[in-house]
Formats: structure tokens, sequence, C-alpha cells
């Protein structure tokens, strides 16, 4: 399957759909980190609460970005005990990151133009979102080499060799 992702789809497939069905690990990787928002029952509570949820059913979340987030994001990390606390949550910054990607316990990638952000991928009003395109794929063509690169990121095999480290604020190795 591999399923052509448009404007709130990225919502409603992406995140509504797939990502809450992760059961061993998610990774997500974004340019943009902002206060995302997402709808659970009648109400909008931080995507960091389905993340935190993910976390406390036993799902390993890897959270890789470009820049800090904003302070409401932030605010909103800071609710979030199993975020704070557990050893299956991890995050690392990137400046040169500009891969949107979500990886689904290795058996669904999406790769796509969307940031992790309400005007990029969440539940806002039509009028006010980003036009964004993008795949949901489990093609292990695509999967296993998106993962693989996502893995190599994540350990900083491309560091020694950044010619940003210098303005890097935390690099990862």
């Amino acid at each position: 399957m591999t399923e052509l992702i448009l404007n709130r789809q990225h919502y409603t497939r992406l995140i509504a759909e797939e990502v809450p069905r992760a059961v061993n690990y998610l990774w997500i990787a974004t340019a943009d980190l902002k206060d995302l928002h997402v709808a659970q029952g009648k109400r909008f509570i931080p995507f960091l609460g389905v993340l935190a949820g993910l976390v406390s059913k036993g799902v390993y979340v890897r959270l890789m970005h470009a820049k800090e987030p904003g302070p409401r994001f932030r605010s909103d990390f800071d609710k979030y005990p199993e975020l704070l606390h557990s050893d299956l949550f991890e995050r690392v910054l990137c400046p040169r990151l500009h891969t949107k990607a979500v990886i689904i316990d290795g058996l669904k990638a999406y790769l796509g133009s969307a940031n992790l952000t309400g005007a990029g991928i969440g539940a806002k009003n039509d009028k006010r979102r980003n036009f964004e395109a993008g795949i949901l794929t489990d093609d292990p063509n695509i999967v296993q080499p998106l993962l693989e690169e996502l893995d190599l990121l994540w350990i900083g095999q491309h560091c020694g060799d950044c010619q940003r480290r210098s303005v890097c604020p935390d690099p990862i190795a």
C-alpha cells in the first residue's frame, strides 16, 4: 500500500488514525515543531498527550527536530511526566534536519512536506492550514532505507563532518 496524503489528510489519516496504532516504536522527524493540538473526544489536547499515552503503553518514541520549539510547546511538554522521566521518550535537535517523516513500528512510513505544527499537520480549520503533500506507505523498499537514514541521524553519524557544528546548540555526537 502506498497512499497519497494531501492537506487535511495529514491530520485525519496520519495523526488521528496511524500514529495511535504504534505498538513498539514511533519515530518522528520534523524541521519545525510547534504546539500541535489534536481532537480527543469532544476536546482538543496537545499532540504531546498522544505521545505520552503511547509511552505509557510501552511504545518507544523518538522525536527529532531542527530547532527549539516555542514556549507553548515547552509549557505543554512539562505537563507530561511520561515524556520527562521515561527512557521510552527521547528527543534530539539537529539544525540541518529538514526531513519530515514518521515511522510506525518499522512497518509504515510517512514522508512528505508537513512539519509537526498545527498549520502543517494539525486539526486546524481548512482555511488556516498549509497546503501539504506526502505519502504513507508500507513498502519495505521505502520504509527500511528511511528508517536506516533516520537512525544514522539519530546516532549522530553526520555530526563529525557537519559544517554547522559551531552553531549546533546540542551536538548529538
